[in-house]
């Protein structure tokens, strides 16, 4: 047996942004548009097919128990609700997490390299190819967010020193505001964790995963700064949306004298909530991956970090159990060079 050095287990791939400010973000986004545009597109379609359902499941509903009998108008909301929200659950819901991964699988490309290298796909074939190349990969990280959304939350509940990156005065008392800051990390740690399992060429998710979580530990001050500026901007900017969305309910509502008044407000915030889920969720997202990616390069993975984990998250025991199971288990583990972890450690022994 012969152990492995902790700096061979490291960021092992290129990094073609030099910054991860918010101009490098937003010209990502910009370049990455059509998947936006794409998912709004997905939404808006789900809106308008919610509000149908809306009337024809309460509006049938209340016909229903006028004309035949109440319990007859319960059966007809129960039925409804139920075949809504198994088609959301099991099939919208999954159509989105899909083309997220190819928007992600072209963010990754992007951020690596300058471009997708194949000249010959268009940002729609790359990602759908990655996704179907690694389907086993994305299949299983459609449930590891669970186990990652847990585990950053323990070790952020763990931080002592979040309220020193608000650089207001006397704001340090505001626990609301750094809620706020750590659920916005632990929100995008799992797209982020997959895309540096695209960009180190990780064939075991586990293993990727469990490598993405102590690079976040390590350098969780400066993502947490990155985290700052989304709550700011997040609030203003989905104020501002809401605002913009909201003029022409208000002007349906003064032709109207009042009478949709309710209901062109309803539709007004629904459509925000589109778009505030298309645009700015993404941007916010590629704020989070490309300031870890910045900061991880050729950066060793410092496994003391593994040991705090391991102290303070049963999810993280359970995330390298699930590693050695893969590596076991038969399928192709190695990335480019790193070793493959055991029940001890992601770096500690190998053949």
């Amino acid at each position: 047996m012969q152990e492995i050095n902790n700096n061979s287990v490291r960021h092992d791939y290129p990094v073609s942004i030099r910054n991860a400010s918010f101009g490098t973000a937003l010209g990502l986004m910009m370049k990455t548009l059509p998947y936006a545009l794409a998912r709004l597109g997905i939404l808006v379609g789900i809106t308008i097919v919610t509000i149908i359902w809306g009337v024809i499941t309460f509006g049938g509903a209340s016909l229903l128990s006028a004309k035949v009998h109440g319990i007859a108008g319960f059966i007809w909301i129960g039925v409804g609700c139920s075949a809504y929200g198994y088609i959301w659950y099991m099939i919208v819901r999954y159509a989105l997490y899909m083309l997220k991964c190819g928007h992600i699988a072209v963010l990754t490309e992007l951020i690596t390299h300058g471009k997708i290298q194949n000249t010959n796909e268009n940002m729609f074939a790359y990602g759908k190819r990655v996704v179907k190349d690694r389907f086993t990969q994305v299949n299983v990280l459609f449930g590891m967010d669970v186990l990652i959304d847990g585990i950053v939350k323990s070790f952020n509940r763990t931080l002592d020193w979040i309220t020193g990156i608000i650089p207001i005065p006397g704001l340090e008392k505001m626990m609301s505001v750094v809620k706020a800051i750590l659920f916005s990390s632990a929100t995008y740690i799992d797209e982020t964790i997959f895309s540096y399992i695209l960009a180190k060429e990780e064939k075991n998710p586990w293993k990727g995963g469990v490598e993405g979580l102590i690079y976040y530990c390590q350098n969780s001050k400066e993502i947490l700064k990155s985290a700052l500026w989304i709550v700011i901007l997040d609030k203003a900017l989905t104020v501002v949306l809401w605002m913009i969305m909201l003029i022409p309910a208000f002007g349906v509502v003064y032709v109207t004298g009042g009478n949709t008044g309710f209901w062109a407000i309803v539709i007004a915030v629904l459509f925000a909530a589109n778009i505030r889920s298309a645009i700015l969720k993404p941007l916010f997202l590629i704020m989070i991956m490309s300031k870890f990616h910045v900061v991880i390069e050729n950066q060793p993975i410092n496994t003391e970090w593994e040991g705090r984990l391991n102290s303070i998250s049963d999810k993280f025991r359970e995330l390298k159990r699930k590693a050695t199971d893969w590596m076991s288990s038969g399928k192709k583990t190695s990335s480019k060079d790193s070793p493959e972890p055991d029940e001890n450690s992601i770096s500690k022994t190998t053949e």
